[in-house]
C-alpha cells in the first residue's frame, strides 16, 4: 500500500493542511484523483507521496485518466495559500470542475489545427515598436490607447510563443467580452483557442479543461480570471486585457487579484506578462517605474480610415433648457442620435445605474423605501413592477400608497437603465434597441447577442459599464453619456481614478478609425478637472496629480492595505467588538495604521449590522500576520480595490 497527500477540491474543507490517503498504486504528483471527504467524493490533486502514517487513513477512490496537472500549477498553489489566506479546500478548487466524468474523457479526440494567420491584417509601425520592446520574460505594462490595436499586438506574441511550443493565456475582465476576443483570436489559431470562464455549465467547463489537459499541442486559452488556472503544461504568454478593471479582483475567498497571480505564474514559466490598458492602474505604473519595468506606450490609430479623434459635446445637466422633451436625455444628444440613426449607425447610450428608478419616497412625509434585512434604498424595476435590494437581492411588490402616512404620492427618481431603454423607445419608436447590465436573463446577456451588437443589426446599444470595456463595434457612430458623474459621489479613495477609467473607456468606443464619430457627454460639472484630463487624454497630469494624493493621505501604492469587517447581531455588539479589537491592534507592537472603526459602506445586511477597520502597513507580511489574529466570524480582503 502506497499513501499520498491530496489538495482536497471542496469549498467545505476549511483546512489547512493536505489530506492523507492510502493508494493501492504508485502515484506521481499533480495527479488528479477522486477521494472521500466525510460523506461526499470529490476531486483532489495529489502533492506527493509520504510515509505510512501512524493514524488510520482512507483509501482515495480512483486514480482519473487524465494527465498530472504540472508542478507549476503545485507551486502556485503553494503560494497562493501564502499570499491569499483562505482554506485550502477554497484555493484548491480554482484549478479542477466540479466533476471529471470518464465519458468526456474518453470521447475527447485532438482537433485538426489549421493555419489560418494569413486573414490576419498587416501590423502597423508602432505595433512593430511595440513588439520590439518586449522582452524575452518578465511584465511588461502596455499602455496602449483605445484603437490603436493591442490585440493584435497579443495575436503576434501568441504567434511567437506558438513557434516555441508554448501554450498562451488571454484574460478579459467581462465573460461578455470573450465572444469578440475569442472570434479575433480563432481568426489566427482556429481549433486551438478555447474558452474557460466560470459561467460555463457544468458538462462545457469539464469538456474544455479536458480539452486543455489533454492536448499535446500548445493551446490558447481565453477568458475571465478563472482561466489562470487552466491545466497547461508550458505557458509563454499572459495577457491581463483592461488590466485596470476591478473585475479582475475577487469578490470571495481567495480574494485573489487576477495581475498578481498572473505575474506568479508567470515567473515559474518563464513567461512573458503584458499588463494591457488604455487607463493603467496607477498602482501598476508606478510599480512598473520603480522597478524598471517595460513601460510600452501606443497612441496612433491602428485604423487609418478616420485617422481623427471623435467630436466631443459637453451638456450641462443643470442647464434645464437642454431638455425640452424628456430631464434625462438634452436635445442636443436626441438630435445627435436622430442624425446617427439617419445615417444607418449605431448608438451606444451608457449610464452606470441599473433599474428604472433608484430612489423610492413619500411626496407628503418623506418615507424611503429600503430593505428590511439591510436598510439599504430599494430600487424599481419596472418591467416587473418589483422592488429590490442590490446586495442582498430581497424582492417586493412595489407599492401604491406610503405605508407610513398613506399617501398616494409614490415618487421614483433617479433614472436606471430600464427607464432609460423605456424613454428610448419612446423616443425613438422605430429603432431595435438592447438593453445590457446585470439584470439581463442569460438568454439577454451580450455575449448571445454579440453578434448582432457588432454586425450593427442593434440600434441603440443602452447599458452599464460592460459596455465601455473593449468592445470594437465598426457600426458604432455615437456615444451618449447620460450622467458622467455617478461614479464621482462613491465615498471611496479611488472614486475619481474609476471614473477616469470609465469615461475614458466608454468615449473609446468611438473615434476607432472605423467611421467619423462624436459623442455626447452629460454632466453637472462641465469644468471638472478629472473630465477635461479625459477629454484631452491627459492621462499622465491625472496620474501624478493621484499620485500626490495617496502619498499625502497614505494608500496604496505608498502601503499595503487590509479590509477587515465585524457583523453582528446588534449595532452594540458590533461597535463593541470593533472597538475591542482595534485596541488591541494598537497594542502589539506591529508597525501598523489602525483607521477605524466605522461602519461599513452598507452598514446593515442581511439583518445584522457590519463595521470595518481598515490597517495600513508599509510591509505586507504585517497584515498576513494581522489575517492570523482576526477573532473568530471576522472577515477579511487583502488588497481590497475599494475600501466600501
Amino acid at each position: 500500500m502506497n499513501y499520498v497527500e491530496v489538495l482536497v477540491a471542496s469549498a467545505t474543507y476549511h483546512g489547512q493542511e493536505a489530506l492523507t490517503y492510502a493508494s493501492p498504486e504508485l502515484l506521481q504528483a499533480g495527479t488528479i484523483v477522486a477521494v472521500p471527504l466525510r460523506t461526499v467524493e470529490v476531486l483532489g490533486i495529489v502533492r506527493q507521496q509520504v510515509q505510512k502514517p501512524p493514524f488510520k487513513v482512507k483509501s482515495l477512490v480512483r486514480a482519473l485518466p487524465v494527465r498530472p496537472l504540472s508542478p507549476h500549477s503545485l507551486s502556485l498553489i503553494a503560494w497562493m495559500q501564502n499570499y491569499y489566506p483562505a482554506p485550502l479546500g477554497v484555493i484548491v478548487q480554482q484549478w479542477l470542475p466540479k466533476k471529471l466524468l470518464d465519458k468526456y474523457i474518453t470521447r475527447w479526440a485532438p482537433p485538426t489545427y489549421q493555419d489560418v494567420s494569413a486573414l490576419l491584417p498587416q501590423l502597423t509601425q508602432e505595433q512593430h515598436e511595440a513588439l520590439a520592446m518586449v522582452e524575452p520574460t518578465g511584465i511588461h505594462l502596455l499602455h496602449g490607447e483605445t484603437g490603436t490595436g493591442k490585440t493584435r499586438v497579443y495575436i503576434e506574441l501568441a504567434k511567437q510563443a506558438l513557434a516555441q511550443g508554448h501554450s498562451s493565456i488571454i484574460l478579459t475582465p467581462e465573460i461578455g467580452l470573450t465572444s469578440q476576443l475569442a472570434d479575433d483570436f480563432r481568426a489566427a489559431f482556429g481549433e486551438r483557442v478555447i474558452v474557460m470562464h466560470s459561467q460555463l455549465t457544468d458538462v462545457e467547463r469539464q469538456k474544455a479543461w479536458i480539452a486543455v489537459n489533454q492536448s499535446d499541442e500548445p493551446r490558447i486559452v481565453i477568458g475571465a480570471r478563472s482561466a489562470l488556472f487552466s491545466p497547461l503544461k508550458k505557458i509563454g504568454l499572459i495577457v491581463v486585457d483592461e488590466a485596470h478593471e476591478t473585475a479582475y479582483k475577487q469578490d470571495q475567498a481567495p480574494h485573489y487579484h487576477a495581475s498578481r497571480v498572473a505575474s506568479k505564474l508567470g515567473a515559474l514559466h518563464r513567461a512573458i506578462v503584458v499588463l494591457g490598458s488604455a487607463t493603467p492602474l496607477v498602482t501598476d505604473y508606478f510599480l512598473a517605474e520603480h522597478k524598471k519595468r517595460p513601460i510600452i506606450r501606443m497612441q496612433r490609430l491602428a485604423r487609418g480610415e478616420h485617422p481623427l479623434p471623435a467630436e466631443v459635446t459637453v451638456v450641462d445637466l443643470k442647464d434645464h433648457q437642454q431638455f425640452p422633451r424628456t430631464p434625462y436625455i438634452s436635445a442636443t444628444l436626441v438630435r445627435a442620435i436622430e442624425q446617427t440613426l439617419a445615417q444607418g449607425e449605431q448608438v451606444l447610450l451608457f449610464l452606470n445605474r441599473r433599474g428604472t428608478a433608484r430612489v423610492i419616497f413619500c411626496e407628503q412625509c418623506g418615507w424611503q423605501a429600503t430593505c428590511p434585512h439591510c436598510d439599504l434604498p430599494l430600487v424599481y424595476h419596472g418591467d416587473d413592477h418589483s422592488m429590490r435590494c442590490h446586495t442582498c437581492s430581497h424582492r417586493q411588490h412595489a407599492i401604491a400608497s406610503c405605508p407610513s402616512c398613506n399617501n398616494p404620492s409614490i415618487i421614483f427618481k433617479s433614472i436606471g437603465t430600464k427607464a432609460l431603454a423605456e424613454i428610448t423607445t419612446t423616443l425613438f419608436p422605430s429603432a431595435k434597441i438592447q438593453r445590457f447590465d446585470t439584470d439581463n436573463r442569460r438568454s439577454e446577456r451580450i455575449e448571445e447577442h454579440f453578434e448582432a451588437v457588432r454586425s450593427g443589426k442593434i440600434d441603440i446599444i443602452i447599458g452599464t459599464q460592460t459596455l465601455a470595456k473593449g468592445l470594437d463595434l465598426p457600426h458604432l457612430g455615437l456615444v451618449g453619456v447620460i450622467i458622467a458623474d455617478t461614479s464621482l459621489s462613491i465615498p471611496d479613495y479611488n472614486a475619481e481614478e474609476r471614473t477616469y477609467q470609465l469615461l475614458s473607456q466608454v468615449l473609446g468606443r468611438v473615434g476607432r478609425g472605423h467611421r467619423a464619430s462624436r459623442a455626447v457627454v452629460q454632466t453637472y460639472n462641465p469644468k471638472s478637472q478629472i473630465l477635461k484630463a479625459v477629454l484631452t487624454k491627459d492621462w499622465q497630469h491625472f496620474y501624478e496629480n493621484e499620485l500626490h494624493e495617496r502619498a499625502h493621505f497614505l494608500f496604496p501604492p505608498f502601503c499595503y492595505v487590509l479590509k477587515t469587517a465585524c457583523r453582528r447581531a446588534t449595532l452594540k455588539a458590533t461597535i463593541a467588538a470593533t472597538e475591542r479589537f482595534a485596541e488591541e491592534l494598537r497594542h502589539t507592537g506591529l508597525k501598523i495604521r489602525v483607521e477605524g472603526p466605522a461602519p461599513s459602506f452598507h452598514e446593515k445586511v442581511q439583518n445584522k449590522y457590519q463595521w470595518q477597520l481598515i490597517i495600513k502597513s508599509k510591509q505586507r507580511d504585517t497584515l498576513l500576520d494581522v489575517i492570523t489574529m482576526l477573532p473568530s466570524g471576522w472577515t477579511y480582503d487583502i488588497d481590497p480595490m475599494n475600501l466600501l
